[in-house]
């Protein structure tokens, strides 16, 4: 399935489960104006063409005792497929890690690192720089997250 094979219903459908997960099939159905069967066949194969890929709960990150957002640039001096693979497992087991991207620009990699203190962090940038080689690292602090809004789909 691509793009180009969704329609309105199913647009809507994945606008809704952005929005809440949680919702039943029965109550999407209502929303979009289908029966469960053709709303669950929809979902379905939006699943098996990795569309939708998984549901999840957003959870307030101060309220379980994680309020320190950090976003960390990474710049590296080795872009060989060894340092490429052992920086992705270094990213992969560090749960503090909660989203990772690799950039374009003067940025190499760009971390969104959540952690409960300033102590946390620095724990977690020493164990960072002692798992892989890194030219230059750079912290900024979140004071204060502005919005979290679903996909414009």
């Amino acid at each position: 399935m691509t793009v180009k094979e969704m329609d309105r219903l199913d647009r809507e459908i994945l606008r809704l489960l952005a929005a809440d997960a949680s919702l039943s099939l029965a109550e999407i159905a209502e929303k979009v104006g289908l029966t469960s069967t053709p709303c669950w066949k929809r979902i379905r194969r939006m699943e098996q063409a990795g569309i939708i890929n998984g549901r999840i709960a957003k959870i307030d990150p101060a309220k379980v005792g994680l309020p320190v957002a950090a976003f960390v640039a990474v710049e590296t001096a080795d872009h060989s497929a060894g340092w490429l693979q052992r920086f992705a497992e270094v990213v992969r087991d560090t749960p503090e890690i909660v989203d990772a991207w690799r950039m374009s620009g003067d940025v190499d990699y760009l971390l969104h690192v959540v952690v409960p203190d300033i102590a946390a962090y620095d724990a977690f940038y020493r164990k960072l720089i002692a798992a892989v080689p890194l030219r230059n690292v750079t912290s900024r602090f979140s004071m204060e997250r502005l919005k979290e809004a679903p996909l414009p789909i």
